[in-house]
């Protein structure tokens, strides 16, 4: 059989990070960095006697994500105790949801080929995350740093209902947007902050059973998350027609040589042993205090996206484009309050910061500027002091400095020639110099006029504006 008989079957657990000041059942800080075990207390650290306090912040949080997500949420839910051995788990348990999670039965709507499609949200719970294991480069060991144990997490657990590693990267940023926008989480993946456990399994296509799947623990990057998927999925599809079966097993990622190795058999519910945290209360929620979060909900990406095509007058590939990053997004309102031109301001956004942010494989997030020094690139053009090639070079360099765009072309020398007489002389020399050209466009070959006004820009390294260098080739060859 060949690849195309058989269907992609893909689930997503996200894990969150929540914005809080402090931990889920201490007041020991969530900041990213610091020595190791600097940001933790016997509560944390599972000291014997120590009892956990829930922190209110989180559940509003959680609340405030199931709400974004189109989620139902439960008025009645608790926590749970979920039972593991890791070294980097102080109380040889997680304190979890099971049964009663905070939201349940929820979507997310993506753009795919053939339009919108709604990946269905089983649950978000909340939980404590645990610490971390430094392994030793020589291999002599490791040493457990627990200032992340307790910080608190939201689980994202979608349905199986993403076909491919496209949809799945659609999925995820359509959701690490939602929760920008909604300032539960800064979802740094290069910090943890958001992170993805993937379960792949392939099957026949028309046949309604699941097949087995596995699962590649904690990713936290959308490039790998894509290929990732994409081996995995040749793999199985290997495995299968060589007569093979899929083992339940948890995978490991190596994006060095770009395969899955096995870690450890899959684990299933009941190998946790989850049974209901006796050091905490029950959570009940009324429905005043739900009503009161759905209100201050602020704006989100559909939202938005529909406000940019009414207001800014942008298409919606546009608007789609700029509201899918919450960072992207406010970049583009504030350099457009600045210059007034929300058209330059997209599409120096889409196309060469874009580019950039491509060739360098940074996010939105990692622009190292911010709206005023776009809204002055662009308004320096429109005042004829450099032109837009000479402006395509002061991004690059915006790219590798803080500096404003007027002090980067200061510095560089790159203000645009704009005197007549500077002009004028470069203009005849290029006639001078370009003989055939000359005739070609006396003879009504229109396209060597284009020549010679690059042949002038080249002359001038870019400098020389270009609609008075088309309008002074155009005097002097119909003289």
């Amino acid at each position: 059989m060949s690849r195309s008989d058989y269907e992609v079957v893909i689930g997503l657990e996200v894990h969150a990070e929540l914005s809080t000041k402090t931990k889920i059942f201490c007041s020991c800080p969530t900041e990213f960095g610091g020595e190791p075990n600097t940001h933790c207390c016997p509560i944390c650290m599972a000291m014997p006697g120590t009892l956990p306090v829930l922190n209110e912040k989180v559940v509003e949080y959680a609340v405030k994500a199931g709400l974004a997500t189109n989620c139902e949420i439960s008025r009645d839910s608790k926590n749970d105790r979920k039972n593991y051995f890791y070294p980097d788990l102080p109380k040889a348990y997680q304190i979890s949801q099971f049964d009663k999670p905070l939201c349940e039965r929820g979507y997310v709507e993506i753009e795919n080929e053939d339009g919108k499609k709604k990946i269905r949200l089983t649950r978000i719970h909340i939980e404590e995350d645990a610490g971390k294991l430094n392994h030793d480069e020589y291999g002599r060991g490791s040493l457990v740093d627990l200032n992340r144990a307790g910080v608190p997490l939201i689980e994202i657990v979608s349905e199986p209902d993403i076909r491919s590693a496209k949809e799945a990267e659609s999925y995820l940023r359509k959701l690490k947007s939602i929760l920008e926008y909604i300032e539960v989480s800064d979802c740094k993946m290069q910090e943890g902050s958001l992170r993805a456990d993937v379960n792949v399994s392939i099957r026949k296509k028309g046949a309604t059973e699941y097949g087995t799947r596995t699962e590649m623990k904690n990713m936290n990057s959308f490039r790998s998350i894509v290929r990732a998927i994409e081996y995995e999925v040749e793999r199985q599809i290997d495995v299968v027609e060589n007569g093979g079966k899929i083992d339940q097993e948890t995978l490991r990622w190596d994006d060095v040589s770009g395969k899955t190795f096995s870690m450890r058999d899959k684990e299933d519910a009941q190998d946790y042993r989850y049974f209901p945290d006796p050091d905490l209360v029950a959570i009940r929620l009324s429905e005043d205090y739900i009503e009161n979060i759905k209100k201050n909900l602020p704006e989100l990406p559909e939202s938005r996206k529909i406000r940019y095509v009414e207001e800014y007058k942008l298409t919606e590939k546009e608007a789609n484009a700029l509201t899918a990053s919450k960072y992207l997004s406010n970049l583009f309102e504030g350099a457009t309050k600045i210059c007034n031109n929300p058209k330059a301001v997209s599409n120096w956004l889409m196309s060469d910061v874009a580019k950039i942010l491509n060739g360098k494989e940074l996010e939105p997030e990692e622009i190292p500027f911010g709206a005023e020094n776009l809204a002055e690139l662009i308004t320096l053009i429109e005042k004829g002091t450099i032109s837009t090639k000479i402006a395509k070079d002061v991004l690059d360099e915006m790219f590798e400095s803080a500096k404003m765009p007027s002090e980067i072309i200061k510095e560089k020398g790159w203000v645009q020639i704009s005197d007549e007489g500077a002009i004028k002389e470069v203009v005849l020399k290029v006639i001078s110099a370009n003989a055939q050209s000359v005739a070609d466009y006396k003879s009504g070959k229109e396209k060597a006029l284009g020549f010679l006004v690059g042949q002038a820009m080249k002359e001038t390294r870019g400098k020389a504006n270009p609609q008075m260098l088309n309008e002074m080739f155009k005097e002097e060859l119909n003289k």
